[in-house]
């Protein structure tokens, strides 16, 4: 059973909840850029997913026939509450490893990019994970977990943790000491020395005191959230890229083969030393920190909300339909919101070339009524036709109405 598919339009009712609250406490935890960004990276995270995710079912399938040292069987209670566990614990190592290798880093600091902290950034999730993270889950398939069971317990983990990414709920008491909450998962979120890479656990907090990883919020020392070297992006494609992109600059640049190689596979944040003394990255003061942020105005922000909300749509259209879907199809409507997403970043960041992009997005609205019926995205029809021309000539209608503001250069 597909736990993400039905829990998509509840997460989107309790960041509402969260907005709400927000407001009566008088506070804002939301910017509409980070929520944007936050929220773009899930929906091409779970797109790319559609695509990718044979990668983690076929190795653990292969694992389960040929390395399995027992036959556990699904009808078992007693077996998914051993793999709930143990899912867990397996979790807790990707997660660790995840912060302390180049490597696995890249893929997992987009999770941690977002300058905000809010039910948003539960949603903001990388798109390359899948690389790696298999590894990670083959002991499940060692001991005989079936697939079924261990893709329930992996969709029911990722639940779990979306609603500890929210300032609203306060230290829980005597459910801090066993359980992942709001409170020690803030710190975790942390780019404070004092909470930097601590607090794995995906739904117990256990491992982390049992392997000396720890570390509790600290009233004295107000959480700054974000990484160290900052996105300063709202683009969600470049957010899946950009850590990949510096380890790349920085082999490209070493002297040595052996550190052009190991440069993938060292602790975070290492660099050949050649390279770390020509090419010195400087990291932010914390004590001087501003989140980033280019000025929009409403016109411009309402205009980029509502093409937003059409690249939800289709995400949500291919995630209901994708075991119906050639992979064709999936394909198209992969590039289609990568594209979408991609265009969105560039306007709000107000590059020079936002409206020009934004044209070209438009337009390839056409190529696209045509090519999504040939592979067979959606069902051939005049209604389609009419829906997808109408929606361009609106959207147009929309962005001359804003054209000077996303003309202007940042300054």
């Amino acid at each position: 059973m597909d736990f993400i598919l039905y829990a998509v339009p509840f997460f989107f009712v309790l960041i509402a909840v969260e907005l709400l609250a927000d407001r009566w406490r008088g506070v804002s935890n939301y910017r509409v850029a980070d929520a944007i960004n936050s929220i773009s990276t899930g929906v091409l995270s779970t797109t790319t997913g559609l695509l990718t995710k044979g990668v983690g079912l076929v190795t653990y399938a292969f694992a389960l026939k040929h390395l399995a040292l027992f036959e556990c069987s699904a009808d078992s209670v007693w077996v998914w509450v051993f793999a709930f566990v143990l899912y867990d614990f397996c979790y807790y190592w990707l997660h660790r490893m995840g912060h302390e290798r180049n490597i696995l880093w890249a893929a997992h600091s987009v999770h941690h990019q977002s300058e905000d902290y809010n039910l948003s950034t539960a949603l903001r999730q990388t798109s390359t994970g899948f690389l790696l993270s298999w590894i990670f889950y083959l002991p499940m398939a060692v001991l005989g977990v079936p697939l079924l069971v261990f893709v329930s317990v992996a969709a029911l983990n990722l639940l779990y943790q979306f609603w500890v990414h929210t300032r609203h709920i306060p230290k829980l008491g005597w459910f801090e000491w066993f359980f992942v909450t709001p409170s020690n998962h803030r710190a975790h979120h942390a780019q404070n020395a004092l909470y930097m890479d601590r607090n794995y656990g995906g739904v117990f907090i256990i491992w982390d005191r049992l392997f000396g990883s720890f570390q509790e919020e600290d009233d004295n020392e107000p959480v700054i959230f974000g990484v160290t070297t900052p996105l300063a992006s709202w683009n969600p494609l470049w957010a899946n890229v950009q850590f990949y992109a510096q380890l790349w600059e920085d082999a490209r640049r070493a002297d040595s083969v052996w550190d052009k190689l190991r440069i993938w596979f060292m602790r975070t944040g290492w660099r050949p030393a050649d390279v770390a003394a020509k090419y010195p990255i400087n990291k932010p003061d914390l004590g001087q920190f501003r989140k980033f942020d280019v000025p929009l105005d409403g016109r411009q922000q309402r205009y980029i909300a509502l093409q937003f909300c059409v690249y939800i749509a289709l995400g949500s259209y291919l995630m209901n339909l994708e075991p119906h879907l050639p992979t064709a199809a999936l394909v198209l409507g992969w590039s289609a919101v990568a594209l979408g997403l991609f265009t969105l970043g560039v306007a709000l960041e107000n590059r020079p070339w936002a409206l020009k992009l934004e044209l070209l997005r438009l337009a390839s609205n056409v190529p696209l009524v045509w090519l999504a019926p040939v592979v067979g995205l959606w069902p051939a029809s005049a209604a389609g036709w009419v829906g997808l021309l109408s929606y361009s000539l609106l959207s147009g209608i929309g962005l001359y109405c804003c054209r000077n503001r996303f003309t202007r250069l940042v300054s």
